[in-house]
């Protein structure tokens, strides 16, 4: 198989220039699991809020990262939080989106690798592409057998922001806001899949999200 377009090593969500915001927020669903086809009334998720993050936690989670007891935490409202170096669902969200965000749990440890998670979901790292593939994928948000990379989300789902879940991508980068929390390859701290709390730039980004979500 061959990977077009996946992310650069050096490129990198949070850099100084285009419109900023501020973001928060295991198992995983049959590979391919598509969306449920149906609408789901929930509270639009503000991406400008302020999400709460543990001392030290800028960046992701770090190389001493250690898997929770609790597999599938969850915190109460509409908004991801970021606590302990771990992402918590928001439990007034769709199931899929909580499935999506303790599947994203489940790279923490991971390091960057580019063309990584584009042969299978399951690799020893991952890309920019990649990481958003496994996430998605794990809540059956993806609606593809295979990963994608960022050219292939650029075409992906619907235009704009989604309710629960919004991608940015472009031919070189991509990355997902689930639940107001970015799940990103790049930007401070070490490279890798990590939720990254913060701002970030979304200047050259096409906006994508899935169906209903």
């Amino acid at each position: 198989m061959t990977v077009t377009a996946t992310c650069a090593p050096a490129a990198s969500a949070a850099v100084s220039g285009g419109a900023s915001v501020t973001s928060e927020a295991t198992t995983r669903s049959p590979k391919g699991k598509k969306a449920k086809k149906s609408p789901v009334k929930a509270p639009q998720v503000q991406e400008s809020q302020q999400q709460e993050q543990a001392p030290g936690s800028a960046g992701g989670a770090g190389v001493d990262y250690v898997p929770p007891a609790d597999t599938r935490p969850t915190v109460p409202g509409s908004r991801a939080v970021f606590r302990d170096g771990i992402a918590y669902a928001p439990a007034a969200a769709p199931v899929e989106v909580q499935e999506a965000v303790w599947a994203a749990n489940d790279l923490l440890d991971k390091p960057y690798l580019y063309g990584g998670g584009h042969q299978d979901f399951e690799s020893s790292g991952y890309d920019c592409s990649g990481t958003v593939s496994y996430a998605l994928n794990g809540g059956g948000l993806l609606g593809s057998e295979l990963p994608l990379d960022s050219t292939g989300f650029m075409s992906w789902g619907e235009p704009g922001k989604g309710a629960w879940v919004t991608v940015y991508t472009n031919p070189g980068h991509a990355f997902v806001v689930i639940a107001g929390l970015r799940l990103d390859t790049s930007g401070p701290g070490e490279k890798g899949p990590r939720w990254r709390p913060g701002k970030y730039s979304t200047r050259g980004f096409k906006v994508r999200h899935p169906e209903y979500f």
